[in-house]
């Protein structure tokens, strides 16, 4: 009786611990939130973070240091050609609608009070009109005219015979964002006059898209505007490999239905910032009436991505927790470069399809090989020394007066063209943001957000 009355209190003690304020924990059904479609929660905690291996590159770059970080969602997979291309075609009917409704034509813009000399680049837009590209549809000359004396499409020199083909150099994404580190560096302060009555102003400057150290005038100066060009470079098998046989991914690889579910590649930083962007205006569109905007999908600072690759194995070299790189059976545990490079010995040549390797502990797949990722925080050599130990990260305003060496942002995971070094769970590289490369891709991350229970 002893025995079982003591086996009851330690479950009491472990099944109560940390209920409160948890996402779908008990008593916090008002601050629920399900899981966001293909991705994962994954949970709060604290490891050991840095390399736990020899550093044969000397990058001396990732000491380890404790380090906690907070719960969030994250894509069980890399972003894919077909998620990518559902952006890619978004904006492209978008701005085929703009121009359409920029020239008056019927249905294309939305019914308003608003004044004739609204700005074409900010007419509400109407995504129920159809667009008619085809010569048995009505309306087809009109549409076709319009979009072809605009630059929708390819000249005929340029098209090479091809008719109504979409000039992908122009299909740019613009959004805007509320810069919050700009805004905390000044303060609102509040002042009485002589005459009793009460003004306020910003007290502080900030740093501007241009480099330029300017006054605060009003809110608005915190919004940052950009505008990316967001159609993968497809060239980059042939750039990245200038003396190997990669055409067929050049012409085929973003766009044919058999890449549908192989990782993009190509796509810079700011692309992939883009991405998550137009995900969480996406997610917004959808959500239901009286339902909470949806937290801003983002990509992965550099503490989440490790945490979620180790999937809750502290010490363990690569994401399944083991200090090998294949199976007992003598398979390899993920697409990389194995032995002495013998690229098709884990079963492809070059990139795979995702989710073919088994996840690690979390339900998360390829945090290894398969394809680099681009990660939100910017590299600095020194940056575990610097950042703070309670969920880290490294944050750099980036202007159009930075040199290059400013704009380089951390890449994790390793990937299929890579040594078993590069995708232990603990090692850290970098690219230029605005660079591409075909063995770079992205996930998204979303912050989880926490409930708070009633009191009992």
């Amino acid at each position: 009786m002893k025995r079982i009355v003591t086996l009851f209190a330690v479950v009491l003690f472990v099944t109560s611990c940390g209920n409160k304020g948890g996402v779908g924990g008990k008593g916090s059904r008002r601050g629920f939130e399900a899981p966001p479609e293909n991705m994962v929660l994954v949970p709060k905690g604290s490891f050991e973070m840095g390399s736990n291996d020899e550093d044969f590159v000397w990058a001396m770059n990732a000491p380890l240091k404790r380090r906690t970080t907070d719960q969030f969602y994250m894509d069980q997979t890399e972003t894919t050609n077909l998620a990518y291309r559902t952006f890619v075609y978004w904006t492209a009917d978008s701005i085929a609608r703009r121009m359409l409704a920029a020239k008056d034509i019927e249905g294309f813009a939305k019914v308003t009070d608003e004044e004739d000399d609204v700005d074409p680049n900010e007419i509400p837009l109407n995504y129920r009109t159809a667009i008619h590209l085809s010569p048995k549809q009505r309306n087809f000359e009109e549409h076709t005219e319009v979009l072809n004396d605009d630059g929708f499409f390819y000249s005929k020199q340029e098209a090479l015979g091809q008719k109504r083909v979409i000039d992908v150099r122009y299909l740019r994404y613009k959004y805007r964002y509320f810069d919050l580190h700009q805004a905390a560096k000044t303060r609102w302060v509040m002042e009485e006059n002589s005459d009793g009555s009460v003004t306020g102003h910003y007290d502080g400057k900030i740093v501007n898209a241009d480099g330029e150290t300017v006054d605060v005038i009003d809110r608005s100066s915190f919004m940052r505007e950009e505008n990316v060009p967001i159609y993968p470079d497809t060239l980059v098998w042939i750039r990245d490999f200038f003396n190997s046989y990669n055409d067929p991914y050049a012409k085929a690889y973003f766009w044919h239905p058999a890449y549908d579910y192989y990782p993009v590649v190509g796509v810079s930083w700011r692309q992939a910032s883009a991405f998550c962007h137009w995900r969480t205006y996406h997610a917004n569109e959808k959500r239901y009436r009286n339902q909470y905007p949806s937290q801003e999908y983002r990509l992965p600072m550099e503490v989440e991505y490790e945490y979620a690759a180790r999937g809750g194995l502290e010490g363990g070299l690569y994401p399944w927790g083991s200090m090998y790189n294949a199976n007992s059976s003598g398979c390899f545990l993920a697409n990389f470069k194995p032995q002495r490079g013998d690229y098709a010995i884990d079963g492809f040549t070059r990139t795979s399809p995702v989710a073919q390797y088994e996840p690690n502990d979390f339900g998360l797949y390829d945090m290894a090989g398969n394809v680099s990722e681009w990660i939100n925080d910017a590299y600095d050599e020194n940056a575990y020394e610097t950042t703070h130990d309670l969920v880290p990260t490294y944050h750099r305003q980036i202007t159009k007066k930075d040199k290059a060496s400013k704009k380089r942002k951390v890449v994790r995971g390793g990937s299929w063209k890579d040594v078993s070094y590069f995708l232990q769970t603990g090692a850290r590289d970098y690219n230029y943001m605005d660079s591409t490369h075909s063995y770079i891709g992205f996930r998204t991350v979303k912050d989880a957000a926490i409930g708070s229970s009633r009191p009992k």
